[in-house]
């Protein structure tokens, strides 16, 4: 093999071409979701003409249902609470799962005792924890915080325990030498590591909690999307259930979206060094 070719420099022509991809998958991702989604109603409405209208209602049916929901204070009111028994379920299972994953971080002895039970707590259904709350608690709003509590618990606390595991060990041998405080060692090495792992737990858990809290609302509320989904259930209301459950899915997604945003302005460093790369 000549010098020349030993010597050549990698063909930069592959890279260039992921990046064109990743830059045009972000330029269309929107109007493609746009375009499947409005794909999806147009199929549920031709199927609306060849079905029962409690099987496929109409599309505009369903809109009106939807614009119900707001119309009035006691749905609206149903619906918004659900948004913040998500927000208050995740909020406790990220303090208490962050506690957990730092005194296990720190405690080999107390990790092998405190994985095994989470791992069998991740292996509880939901429903199965609907139960127990309701036999063992009287308060609606408490019930429903145990149970998201419960289901989100063992992964907030799997993912933040990996997410600090994840800081490289001469990276932090180095941060040492310096002789840094506790908070100039969190704020400089620890947060910065850890924080991509807390938002992408966040975002994992944000669809959980929101399966879980209409399981738990559907049992053990008398408010609620669960709840209300209930109601239409009663009365064969397909175009009811689906406008409720798009309350739901509009709610995830505005909340994942935000989180994104999150991550974007406090992970931004990472593009400018893909730029400088």
């Amino acid at each position: 093999m000549s010098d020349d070719v030993r010597s050549a420099p990698p063909n930069p022509a592959p890279l260039t071409r992921a990046r064109g991809v990743q830059a045009r998958t972000r330029q269309f991702g929107k109007f493609e979701s746009i375009v499947a989604l409005a794909g999806l109603a147009v199929a549920w409405q031709i199927a609306s003409y060849f079905f029962p209208n409690f099987l496929f209602p109409t599309v505009p049916a369903i809109a009106e249902r939807f614009m119900e929901i707001f119309s009035s204070f006691d749905t609206a009111l149903d619906a918004f609470a659900t948004g913040g028994r998500i927000l208050l379920g995740l909020a406790g299972a990220f303090i208490l799962g962050g506690t957990l994953a730092a005194v296990m971080a720190q405690s080999s002895l107390f990790e092998r005792y405190a994985y095994p039970l989470l791992s069998f707590n991740q292996g509880i259904p939901a429903l199965s924890w609907v139960v127990i709350a309701i036999i063992w608690f009287k308060g609606i709003e408490f019930r429903i915080f145990f149970i998201m509590v419960m289901t989100t618990l063992p992964a907030f606390t799997f993912q933040l325990l990996d997410a600090y595991r994840s800081v490289s060990n001469d990276l932090y041998e180095m941060t040492l030498s310096f002789r840094p405080s506790r908070y100039d060692l969190l704020r400089t090495l620890i947060w910065p590591a850890v924080l991509p792992g807390i938002l992408t737990s966040w975002k994992v858990n944000l669809g959980n909690a929101s399966r879980v809290v209409v399981v738990a609302e559907l049992v053990g509320a008398t408010g609620g999307v669960g709840y209300q989904l209930l109601l239409q259930q009663q009365v064969f209301d397909m175009a009811g259930a689906i406008a409720w459950t798009i309350v739901l899915v509009i709610f995830v997604l505005i909340v994942h979206s935000l989180i994104t945003l999150i991550e974007m302005h406090a992970l931004r460093y990472r593009a400018v060094s893909e730029r400088q790369s």
